[in-house]
């Protein structure tokens, strides 16, 4: 195994640990309520505290990736992640456990913030970069699902507390392989300010962001709707409901790992993203028809496997396409940026599907997915017939040269 396949698998390792922590608790909810005294309104500050720290501490660790080298950021990060889920474990009431899940919350957003840009700086090699992106979709997509099922385990077998001390030991595994295999960006003193002009004068990034928007707005509003039916309507548990998430992981790594890269280099990374997109709205457009009184092989999985697919084939593109248009001094802001994004598409994409499934059903919050795909799917397609007129002008740049040899 090389020292780059060790650094990727130690980076994806971390940013799972952290993922599973946002979807292990979940599950745990009722026994740390009843364990600790919470009540029903303080008792969503255990996911909430999490993610608001996780989401206010991206954009300045990024950029203190570029002042100060993304290693030490990310070394950083991820050692106040373990001590802090250590405390997490150990907390003896509700203050003391929404304490820890803040701090928690900053270590997991710090760490998080420069991997994309650390990814991106161990491969030269657009494909192998490529491949990296597809390992870390596959990761984002597999984290909920997995850790909806660790936490019904955990929860059932052991203990609430084990959502969280189960981190100790693996965080201290990838600190200790970080400091021998992973090397990071170096700084790059890190002028403009906290969101600097320059960062945004590559147009492919700025679009690719907003594609990435409506990807997470549709993946996070999937998982939340159907998590929903599945519990509500066909009176699945929370550990089948883990399971049923299971095929559609498989699907996205398959995608993703499997042929996303491959297609890419075949067709062109634009109009596979193109490609993945429009799946992802076809399998989203099948779900608005749930009926009230469905079935999951029937009615849930055939849309989930195609929104799977569109999912696995889009994502690594879309993440390569802007990481990849970054310049060196912009590597931990931009990732810290498009972390950020990822978290915003999320959160708008729960909040929205929160009031849409309450108000108007099921189907309505699937079709507010379908639509912000929909405007993705046109940035993307706005993407293609751009790189096609850039190729026809590097093209008739050359025929005139190439004349006057004759």
């Amino acid at each position: 195994m090389t020292t780059k396949t060790v650094a990727l698998a130690t980076l994806a390792a971390t940013q799972l640990m952290v993922i599973l922590d946002g979807t292990v608790v979940t599950v745990a909810l009722p026994a740390i309520r009843d364990d600790l005294g919470f009540g029903d309104t303080s008792l969503s500050w255990v996911v909430n505290g999490f993610l608001l720290a996780f989401a206010l501490v991206l954009l300045p660790a990024g950029r203190a990736g570029d002042a100060f080298g993304t290693r030490p950021v990310f070394l950083a990060g991820l050692s106040i992640f373990t001590l802090a889920s250590a405390w997490c474990g150990l907390a003896w009431d509700p203050i003391s456990l929404v304490t820890a899940r803040f701090v928690q919350g900053l270590g997991g957003g710090i760490a998080s913030a420069v991997v994309l840009g650390m990814i991106a700086g161990l491969y030269a090699e657009a494909r192998d970069r490529l491949r990296a992106f597809a390992v870390l979709a596959f990761v984002g997509s597999i984290g909920a699902s997995v850790g909806t099922v660790l936490g019904g385990v955990l929860t059932e077998v052991a203990s609430w507390r084990w959502a969280f001390l189960i981190n100790v030991p693996l965080g201290i595994i990838a600190l200790v392989v970080a400091l021998r295999a992973v090397e990071g960006t170096p700084p790059t003193g890190a002028k403009g300010g906290l969101l600097p002009r320059g960062l945004f004068a590559q147009r492919r990034f700025a679009l690719g962001n907003l594609i990435l928007l409506t990807l997470t707005f549709g993946g996070f509003t999937f998982q939340f709707v159907t998590t929903l039916y599945l519990q509500d309507v066909l009176g699945f548990g929370a550990l089948a409901t883990g399971l049923a998430f299971l095929p559609v992981s498989a699907v996205i790594a398959v995608a993703s790992l499997g042929f996303s890269a491959a297609l890419a280099e075949r067709f062109g990374s634009e109009r596979i993203l193109v490609a993945g997109v429009l799946g992802f709205v076809a399998g989203m457009v099948y779900l608005v028809r749930l009926p009230e009184a469905g079935s999951f092989p029937f009615d849930v999985l055939p849309g989930a496997v195609v929104m799977g697919l569109g999912f696995g084939i889009a994502m690594p593109q879309v993440t390569a396409l802007a990481m990849g248009a970054l310049a060196p001094e912009y590597a931990g802001i931009g990732s810290g940026l498009t972390t950020t994004t990822q978290q915003v598409g999320g959160f708008l994409g729960t909040l929205i599907a929160a009031g849409l499934v309450t108000t108007e059903g099921y189907g309505a919050a699937y079709a507010s997915a379908a639509i912000a795909l929909a405007a993705g799917a046109a940035v993307a397609a706005y993407l293609l017939v751009d790189a096609a007129r850039a190729r026809d002008s590097k093209v008739a740049e050359r025929v005139p040269e190439e004349a006057a040899r004759l």
